[in-house]
C-alpha cells in the first residue's frame, strides 16, 4: 500500500529500457503463485493427475498460440514471435514435462507439487551460472511453469492487449508473452519487483521502446491502482505520487530526453568516423535473432559477439548440426553484408550442460569450460563448427574461439575445424573455405603472448569482462570485492594497449566485446588505444557514435597516452571525466 499522505516516494531499480513517462498505475497480478500444499495420491488417482497435468500444458500451449496469432493478425510484434515460439518449445521439453510426469508417478504427488519440485531443480541450475545472459534464461522457465500452474489452479490470465487507457503497468514480474502484447502509447511503461537487464522481457521492452524499470523488489506493495507514477527507464528511478513541482521537473526532463534522442537518431546512417578520418566499426552483442532489428535500427555495422549457449540449455539432447545451421543462417542473412562473429560454445564449469554428467568443480570459472570443454568433447565441438561452416556461404560469417590461453590450444581448435571442413567436402556440402578465425583474448596468458597468437588468427576480440576479472583477481558478483572491478585500472589499460599493438603489428583487426565497449565514458580512451571495432548493446551504439564523430583520433590518442601514465583507477577516471566534460558539456553537465 502507498504510504498515506506522502508524495515523492522515490524507488531505485534497474533501468532496462530508456525513456521518461508520467502516468497512472495499473496493477497486474503477476506475483509468485502460492501453490497447493503437498498432496499424497492414492495409486488409483495417479493416472488422472497425469491427465490433469497434460491438459494444463495443452491449455498453456493454446493460450500462447492465441497470443501469437493475434500479434501476427495485428501486423505487429513479428520480431517477438520467436520468443513465444521458444516458450511453446519449452512446453514440449522433456526435462520439464517428462520429469514432472515421472515425479507424479514415482512420488504419487499432485501435479502442482511435482512441477514445483522440477522447476526448483532447473532454477537451481540456472542460479549457479555466472554469465548473466544465460542465467536470465531461467526466468523463462519460471514464466512457463507459472502459466501451467495457473491453468492447474483454474486462475485466469490478464490480457495486457485489452488495456484501453494510458497506464504504467506494475507487476511482480511479466512474461515476454505479456510484454509482446503491449501497445506503445497505451502502455507508457512498466515496473516489476524482479528481473534483470538481459531477460527476454527486458529485450522485448527495448525493441518496443517502452520505458521499463525492473528489480524494484516491492513496488507492488507500495503502489495502489490509480497512483500517479514517474518512470525513468534510463536511470532506474521511480517516483510514486510526485508533487506538482517534481512532475514539472520530469516533464522538462522528458522533453530534453526526446530532443536528445532526435539528435542521436541523426547519427544512425553515418559511419563511426572521427573528425580526422579514423573509421571504427560499432557492432552489437546478441543472443537472440529478436535483437537484430533493434541493432540495425541503431546503426550497428554487424554482430561482434553472437552467443550460442542458448541452443544447449533447457534440453536433455544435444543440438544437431541442422539446428545449428538453421539458426546461424537466419542470423547471417539478416545482418549481411555486415559481418557476424559467432562465438563457439562457451559452456562447461559453472554453465554445465544438463545432458552431460560433469563432475562439480571447486572453481568452475577456471575449470573445464569454453574451448577447454570443446577440445575435451570434439564431437560436440565439430557438430557446431559444421553448422557454422554451412551457414558461412549465406553471408559474412566469422568464427571466434573463447577463452584461448595458449598457442597449442588454438592450434588444436583449428585442427578440429579443418576436420569439420574435410567432412563437409566429403559430403559435398558447400562452405566458405576462407572463413575468418578469431580468438577471444580474455585470459592473462593470452594477453601476454598476444604477439604469438596473432600469427595464428585473422582477428582478436578482447573480452574485457573476464580479462579484467582474471587480471585483477576480482569476482564481479562477489559483493565484498566487486568494488575492485575497475575497467580504468592502469593494469587493465596497459593490457589492452599491449594486445592492440600485438594485433596491429601482425596486421590483424582487434575489437572489444565486453561491457566496457558499450560505456560512452570509456569510448574515447578505447578509441585512443587503437581499437578497430567495439561491440555493445543496441542502446549504446548511437551515444558512442556521436562521441566518436565529435573528436579527432589524434586527440583521443593523446588522451589515451596521458591516461597510461597515472597510477590508480581513480586518477584515470578523474582525468577521463574532465576530458569528457570539456568536449561534451551537454552530456556531462
Amino acid at each position: 500500500m502507498t504510504e498515506q499522505g506522502r508524495t515523492d516516494i522515490v524507488l531505485k531499480g534497474i533501468g532496462v529500457s530508456p525513456g521518461i513517462n508520467i502516468g497512472r498505475a495499473h496493477l497486474v497480478d503477476g506475483g509468485r503463485l502460492e501453490t497447493p500444499a503437498y498432496c499424497y495420491l492414492d495409486s488409483a488417482y495417479v493416472a488422472d493427475e497425469v491427465k490433469r497435468f497434460r491438459k494444463a500444458v495443452q491449455d498453456s500451449k493454446d493460450q500462447l498460440q492465441k497470443i501469437k496469432n493475434k500479434l501476427l493478425h495485428d501486423g505487429r510484434g513479428k520480431e517477438h514471435i520467436r520468443i513465444i515460439d521458444a516458450h511453446l518449445l519449452m512446453l514440449e521439453d522433456r526435462m520439464l514435462i517428462d520429469d514432472t510426469i515421472k515425479t507424479i508417478k514415482k512420488e504419487k504427488v499432485n501435479a502442482e507439487w511435482a512441477i514445483k519440485m522440477v522447476m526448483k531443480e532447473i532454477r537451481e541450475f540456472f542460479d549457479t551460472i555466472d554469465d548473466e545472459y544465460i542465467r536470465e534464461r531461467g526466468s523463462d522457465i519460471d514464466h512457463i511453469c507459472d502459466r501451467v500452474l495457473k491453468n492447474l489452479m483454474g486462475k485466469k490470465h490478464e490480457a495486457i492487449a485489452d488495456i484501453k487507457e494510458e497506464v504504467i503497468i506494475v507487476a511482480h514480474d511479466l512474461a515476454p508473452a505479456d510484454t509482446a502484447q503491449m501497445v506503445k502509447g497505451k502502455v507508457l511503461g512498466f515496473l516489476t519487483d524482479i528481473g534483470g537487464k538481459t531477460s527476454h522481457t527486458a529485450i522485448v521492452a527495448r525493441s518496443l521502446e517502452i520505458p521499463a524499470v525492473v528489480g524494484l523488489e516491492n513496488i507492488t506493495q507500495k503502489v495502489n491502482a490509480g497512483d500517479i507514477l514517474i518512470i525513468d527507464g534510463l536511470s532506474g528511478m521511480v517516483i510514486i505520487n510526485p508533487s506538482q513541482k517534481v512532475v514539472r521537473e520530469y516533464e522538462k526532463k522528458k522533453g530534453q530526453y526526446l530532443d536528445y534522442e532526435k539528435v542521436l537518431h541523426h547519427y544512425r546512417k553515418f559511419p563511426a568516423e572521427t573528425l580526422d578520418g579514423r573509421r571504427i566499426r560499432l557492432m552489437g552483442n546478441i543472443e537472440m535473432v529478436e535483437e537484430i532489428p533493434s541493432l540495425l535500427d541503431h546503426g550497428a555495422e554487424g554482430i561482434g559477439l553472437y552467443r550460442t549457449e542458448f541452443l544447449y540449455l533447457n534440453r536433455k539432447d544435444l543440438p544437431t548440426e541442422d539446428e545449428h545451421f538453421k539458426v546461424y543462417k537466419k542470423v547471417v542473412e539478416r545482418v549481411s553484408p555486415h559481418p557476424t562473429i559467432i562465438r563457439t560454445l562457451d559452456i562447461g564449469g559453472d554453465k554445465f550442460l544438463s545432458q552431460m554428467e560433469l563432475a562439480p568443480e571447486m572453481n568452475p570459472a577456471m575449470g573445464l569450460r569454453a574451448i577447454r570443454f570443446c577440445l575435451k568433447e570434439p564431437d560436440i565441438f565439430k557438430t557446431q563448427l559444421k553448422g557454422i561452416l554451412r551457414a558461412s556461404v549465406f553471408g559474412n560469417l566469422k568464427i571466434m574461439f573463447p577463452m584461448i590461453s595458449g598457442v597449442e590450444e588454438l592450434r588444436k581448435a583449428k585442427t578440429i575445424m579443418e576436420e569439420a571442413k574435410e567432412e563437409l567436402r566429403n559430403e559435398g556440402v558447400a562452405f566458405n573455405p576462407k572463413i575468418f578465425i578469431g580468438a577471444m583474448i580474455e585470459v592473462p596468458s593470452a594477453a601476454v603472448i598476444a604477439d604469438l597468437l596473432a600469427k595464428e588468427v585473422d582477428f582478436f576480440s578482447i573480452g574485457t569482462n573476464d580479462l579484467l576479472q582474471y587480471s585483477l583477481a576480482i569476482d564481479r558478483v562477489n559483493e565484498h570485492v566487486a568494488y575492485l572491478y575497475e575497467p580504468l585500472h592502469p593494469a587493465a589499460l596497459r593490457i589492452i594497449k599491449h594486445i592492440v599493438d600485438a594485433a596491429h603489428n601482425a596486421n590483424i583487426a582487434v575489437g572489444v566485446c565486453g561491457e566496457m565497449a558499450g560505456e560512452p565514458d570509456y569510448a574515447m580512451i578505447l578509441l585512443g588505444l587503437g581499437l578497430d571495432q567495439l561491440s555493445m548493446n543496441a542502446l549504446s551504439i548511437l551515444k558512442v557514435k556521436k562521441m566518436i564523430r565529435s573528436i579527432k583520433y589524434s586527440e583521443a590518442r593523446e588522451i589515451a597516452k596521458a591516461a597510461l601514465v597515472f597510477s590508480t583507477a581513480q586518477e584515470v577516471e578523474r582525468f577521463i571525466m574532465d576530458a569528457m566534460k570539456k568536449r561534451f558539456p551537454e552530456e556531462y553537465s
